[in-house]
Order: C-alpha cells, then structure tokens, then sequence
C-alpha cells in the first residue's frame, strides 16, 4: 500500500535522549497542508501543545511541517515556550515558511530543562535526510517506552482516482487520552479544507483516541495531527466525504488499539463494549470507569473471571442506570444476568481469558441508543518496575 504523495520524513540522534537513538524527527509537506490537531486536556499542557493549537489558529489550519522531538517533554520547565519557539523558528527558516506554518511536538520526562541548541544544531542534518522512505524510521524515532512502532495505512478509491492515508502514533503509558493521544501523525494526500478536516478529526477521534486508555493518566503532552496536502489532485466529493471519514476513523482505531496491545507490561488487548446507555457520552463514561479499574484490569492479567469488579466500576462511573437491567460478557460467554451471577464454567472461561484478546461486554437491557467500543489492557508487575525507574 502506498504512502500519501507529496510528504518525505527524516530523523537523527539530536543528543537529547541518554541512550544513542534517533530522538529528532520531521514530517514535512511538500505544499502548504491543511491542518488540524486535537490535544490534551490536562491543565499542565506543555509548551509544544499551547503553541500548536497557537499556530492553527495563526494560520487558519495551513501547516508545511511537523517537528518532533523524543526523550524530554518540554513541559512544567522555565524555558518550555522559548524552546518549542526556537525550534519552530529554526525549521520555517530551513523549510522557508511563516513560523506559524510549523508544528512541534514533544514526549519524554517531564519538568526537565531542554537546551534549544540540541535541536537547532541537529535540524540541518535532519532536513538534508528528508525522503518519502523514512516513514517507518520516524515511527521509531519518536518511540519512548514503546516495544514497538506503530503505523497503519489506508488507500481509498474515490471519483477521480486514489487517495492514500498513512499514520503513526508512539505511546504506552500515561494514557488516556480525553480529545487526543499521545502524539499521533496522520498524513493524507487528498484535498480537504482545513475546516472540514478539524471537523472529520474531531469525529473520527471521538470514536478511536478518546476511547482508549492504558493507565487512567492524561499526558501533559497529547497531540495528534492531521495534514491534508492535496497531492493527489482529487477533492472529495460529498459522497468521498463519507467514505472518507469512516476511512480516517479505522485508521485511527488501529493505531489506538495498537497503543493499547503495547500499554507498559501488557500481555493482553481488553476491548470493553458498552450497550444500552442513554447516550454515547453515558456509554463511553461507563466504558472508561471499566477500563480503568485496577482491579478489573488485575483480574484479566491473572485470567479470572471475576465479574463483579466490571459491574463495581461501572457503578463508580456516575452514570446512573439500573443494576438490575445489566447483563455482562466475557470472552462472549454470559457471565452476570439481570444484576446477578449467570451460570458458566469456570474453567472453560479462565481458558479463554488465558488469550491474548480479551472481550467485556456491558449491555443495559431495555436501555437507550447509547453505545460505545473502548480499548484497554491488563496490569501486570511490569507496569510497576517500568514506572518505578523511568526517569533513571
């Protein structure tokens, strides 16, 4: 499947992080791109996100590259604002557009100085690698925690010819994105108004990013980009319009699970399904109160089917529905019935939680419309000794 025409990335070992890895990354249009971003809702918001959301609004949604930098967040710092400036500054004048054209992002340790210098001296070396074959190598560059990148790819066949979509996301703990992830790229090479792509983005995440979550910790740094450059010659018709969103939504979807899959000391996806709630907001709050039990995601990790902790933090979630009316599932199997325990097997069910994708499903019978997907993972004692020394 091919990559979205008309971007070319580039990454380099800026100093920044302790160990000698690719830390430096950029993503560049080669024409002007709409552009739109969703970010964090943590009130310690880092530098490079409040100068984000500044630059689109500066820009009306038009960007020509994205620069990112791991192993130091820039946030909760003195220097945080004058060193996302100074980077942006430094890479307009290597791409020579307005500042405000630039984005930056940054993931790493938190309330750490980071000198300007680090990135500003290393940017050149960076821009002369930039090629459309460095995908993959940006994906990894901007890896912390991750055991692993994550991409996805999408083609669409639309009035006119083919429209190509490609992302890449890094994250495995402090997640729980609420409006945005981690740091999450998504490139595409249709034409689409700024406008209309901050609304399909907005959309599209309401139903991936924002239903996912590892740890219950919102980062200070979430931010996640979408550009649109037109390369492709092809407007989306109304219609494409469609077909469009519900493209960039999978897509989306596939890299949030990934998140999920890879969360810090995982060995199980646990995808929680929500059914019969008066709204999709009521669903997805049910959802996330499920999602972020200790002790339901405790109780996956050891493969016991211990479903009165799922109806216990449903009922923690300040949604109000009946407990009565709740039937809950998993791996498929019926495990509470109208509020109380369902016959099954015990050890037919433990089996199937032994898997490495596991289902829970909360149905409110004779409930609402609202419903909702959400994607998490189990703790393990690994979650515990990676975060126990992240910063040493």
């Amino acid at each position: 499947m091919k990559l979205p025409l008309g971007f070319r990335y580039a990454s380099s070992y800026a100093g920044i992080r302790k160990i000698r890895k690719d830390d430096l990354a950029l993503i560049v249009s080669d024409t002007p791109a709409s552009a739109a971003g969703v970010f964090t809702r943590n009130r310690v918001a880092a530098a490079p996100v409040r100068l984000c959301q500044n630059h689109l609004q500066e820009s009306g949604g038009i960007a020509s590259a994205i620069l990112i930098n791991a192993g130091n967040a820039n946030c909760a710092t003195r220097t945080g604002a004058k060193v996302a400036l100074a980077s942006a500054k430094a890479t307009a004048r290597l791409r020579k557009v307005p500042v405000s054209q630039i984005l930056v992002a940054s993931t790493g340790v938190i309330g750490v100085e980071l000198d300007p210098k680090l990135i500003t001296a290393a940017l050149p070396a960076v821009a002369a690698g930039l090629s459309p074959e460095n995908f993959e190598a940006v994906s990894q560059a901007i890896m912390t925690t991750d055991t692993r990148p994550k991409t996805a790819k999408a083609e669409l066949s639309a009035s006119g010819g083919v429209i190509s979509i490609a992302g890449m996301t890094k994250g495995a703990g402090m997640i729980m994105p609420m409006m945005a992830t981690t740091l999450g790229f998504v490139m595409t090479d249709a034409a689409i108004a700024p406008n209309r792509l901050k609304a399909m983005l907005r959309e599209a995440n309401e139903e991936s990013y924002s239903r996912l979550s590892v740890d219950g910790d919102t980062s200070t740094n979430d931010t996640l980009l979408v550009l649109a450059n037109g390369a492709s010659g092809i407007k989306l018709s109304n219609r494409d319009s469609d077909v469009f969103l519900g493209m960039l939504t999978k897509l989306l979807q596939d890299l949030a699970q990934q998140i999920a899959r890879d969360g810090e000391g995982a060995t199980k996806l646990i995808t929680i399904s929500v059914e019969g709630a008066k709204t999709r907001d009521d669903a997805a709050r049910i959802a996330r109160g499920i999602a972020n039990s200790p002790l339901v995601k405790t109780a996956v990790a050891g493969s016991d089917p211990n479903w009165g902790r799922v109806i216990c933090a449903a009922g923690n979630s300040g949604v109000a529905f009946d407990p009565s009316q709740v039937d809950i599932f998993m791996q498929g199997i019926r495990v509470c019935r109208a509020g109380l325990a369902a016959p099954f097997s015990e050890d037919a069910l433990k089996a199937k939680l032994d898997e490495k994708d596991v289902s829970i499903e909360f149905v409110i019978r004779n409930g609402g419309p609202g419903q909702t997907r959400f994607w998490t993972c189990d703790f393990t004692e690994d979650y515990i000794k990676i975060n126990a020394s992240y910063r040493t």
